[in-house]
């Protein structure tokens, strides 16, 4: 596997609303990210990924763009994201942005212009003279008419997120332009968003019936995309020293590699999202019990699929997902227990690892009970859908609590003051309540806190190039409460051995392994052969 810095780095993704505020308006900003890189450094991350700040309505919080070469002014200015970057880079790291290019906001000018029949913008987004059957990620309709042009546009998302035409050639010619402008000003690479559905099927046609996404057919992984990145590639992203990582939705391992393989590169590794349905059914709000089996299987299928092939992401959480701790840990008893075998089970498989803000603290769901107090525009058209379904207000806050993407856009938990550190007055949504417990300040001051043993596993990444590069095999994989497996390298083993339950678990295993060097373990000073409740272990030997 050929080696690379963004391979053997670790990725920090930053939600600039909810980071730290520096100038006390309620909204985190560029500035308060600028006082926070000591932080930063301590924790050891090499790369920043920084979600949308480009001038923006905000319908969907940034992801619906105005202009792609201006900052939001709630963000700050350009002189502000120069310093940014310029800052970052003298520390040593790198700094990657949003690419969010399937879509744009209503209110760019290249739309506007679009919806008046401008003879240069009119094909810039998709059109059609009759209403399609097209649903969106959002719930509702995919198609809206537009009194202007007396048409209907397409949006996969929100109504004001229309998509671009990417079989327009001008829209391709944007894009490449806009990617440089970045490119030139000092960016490392882009997170691209749903990168896998910007190409539609010719025509656009009315899709097969289905629950949820219908006509997904016509822009999942249409074959044209392919002719889209690779001319991306050879003509932007070759000239850069960069990386790319796609937000891919539903895809399978052998159409990521259709994307990352080592000989196509059109992106350098992809987001697949198989394990973020260990507790639900395909779509997120339709629940069911958490099974430490059910992401397990998904994460062992992609680590065995792209092995030699192409390169993993690793993650549990981001700004779309609730907070791992509430999905697949305990908040109860066990609570730092489970916050750091999550960490050691998944940063311990091959791929580059990507931490969410607060992830690191431990940070958990915020469970508001009113549904005034979410701000999410998905939470709220999920609500009004499920109503319109007949399901009850209690159904749809049960499921709201559980699943909203609110869970991970409260603010940053730095302290134990009044708006958590975040902010000197009420923010943008409101701190979670538990903010006085879970904090950056009582992680630092606490040797064994969650935040120290996320240190501890980033120091050991850049320490030993198995847990980078090493192969990885699975261990008694139907074993229903352990998930253990193996990495090698050369004469480098290492063992990961983690109890995903409450209780004690004894395996032959942990005999076999004693004597071998104990690497890290959430439970100090245990050799034994039973693991503790949701402990975790590595083992590390050299022959």
């Amino acid at each position: 596997m050929k080696k690379s810095w963004y391979r053997e780095g670790v990725v920090y993704q930053i939600y600039p609303r909810s980071f730290h505020d520096a100038n006390g308006d309620g909204i985190g900003d560029l500035r308060g990210i600028i006082q926070q890189i000591p932080y930063l450094q301590s924790l050891g991350v090499s790369i920043v990924w920084l979600s949308p700040v480009y001038k923006s309505p905000n319908d969907d919080n940034g992801y619906d763009i105005s202009d792609y070469r201006d900052i939001q002014p709630e963000f700050g200015t350009m002189a502000d994201m120069d310093e940014l970057i310029g800052k970052l880079h003298e520390q040593g790291i790198r700094i990657v942005m949003d690419l969010v290019v399937n879509h744009t906001s209503d209110e760019h000018p290249w739309f506007v212009k679009s919806a008046q029949n401008d003879p240069l913008y009119k094909d810039y987004y998709h059109w059609k003279p009759e209403k399609g059957n097209w649903s969106s990620f959002f719930g509702g309709e995919a198609w809206t008419y537009h009194p202007v042009r007396k048409e209907y546009y397409l949006h996969l998302f929100s109504k004001k997120q229309p998509d671009l035409n990417w079989d327009n050639p001008e829209v391709r010619k944007e894009v490449k332009a806009l990617i440089s402008f970045w490119l030139d000003r000092g960016i490392d690479g882009f997170r691209c968003d749903v990168i896998n559905i910007i190409a539609k099927t010719d025509g656009l046609p009315n899709g097969r019936k289905r629950i949820a996404l219908t006509g997904r057919e016509h822009y999942l992984d249409v074959p044209k995309i392919h002719e889209y990145l690779g001319e991306i590639r050879d003509e932007v992203f070759s000239r850069y020293d960069c990386f790319t990582v796609g937000e891919t939705v539903l895809i399978t391992p052998d159409k990521a590699l259709d994307y990352i393989a080592e000989g196509k590169r059109e992106l350098d590794m992809v987001f697949q999202f198989d394990h973020m349905g260990a507790d639900n059914h395909l779509v997120k709000w339709f629940m069911k019990k958490f099974r430490p089996l059910n992401l397990k299987k998904p994460l062992s299928k992609w680590q065995l699929a792209l092995q030699g092939k192409g390169w993993n992401t690793l993650y549990l959480e981001n700004h779309d997902q609730p907070r791992s701790i509430s999905r697949f840990g305990d908040g109860g008893r066990f609570y730092q227990e489970s916050a750091k075998m999550l960490a050691t089970m998944i940063f311990f498989q091959q791929g580059t690892p990507f931490i969410y803000q607060g992830e690191e603290i431990g940070m958990t769901n915020v469970a508001f009970d009113n549904l005034e107090d979410y701000r999410d525009i998905e939470t709220k058209n999920i609500y009004k859908l499920g109503r319109r379904l007949h399901l009850s207000h209690r159904r749809m806050m049960t499921k709201i609590k559980m699943m909203s993407r609110d869970n991970a856009r409260t603010p940053m938990q730095w302290d134990e003051s009044q708006y958590a550190g975040f902010s000197v007055m009420m923010p943008w949504i409101k701190v979670n309540p538990n903010h006085d417990l879970v904090n950056v300040k009582k992680n630092e001051e606490q040797p064994d806190s969650i935040l120290n043993y996320y240190k501890e596993i980033i120091r050991l990444r850049k320490q030993y190039p198995v847990i980078v590069y090493g192969d990885y095999a699975d261990i008694d994989f139907r074993n229903k409460r352990l998930y253990a497996y193996r990495r090698t390298m050369e004469a480098q083993t290492l063992h990961v051995v983690c109890n995903f339950s409450k209780q004690p678990l004894h395996h032959p295993l942990l005999q076999e392994l004693k004597g071998k060097k104990l690497l890290l373990t959430n439970w100090p000073d245990n050799h034994s052969s039973t693991l503790e409740p949701f402990e975790a272990r590595v083992y590390y030997e050299k022959k």
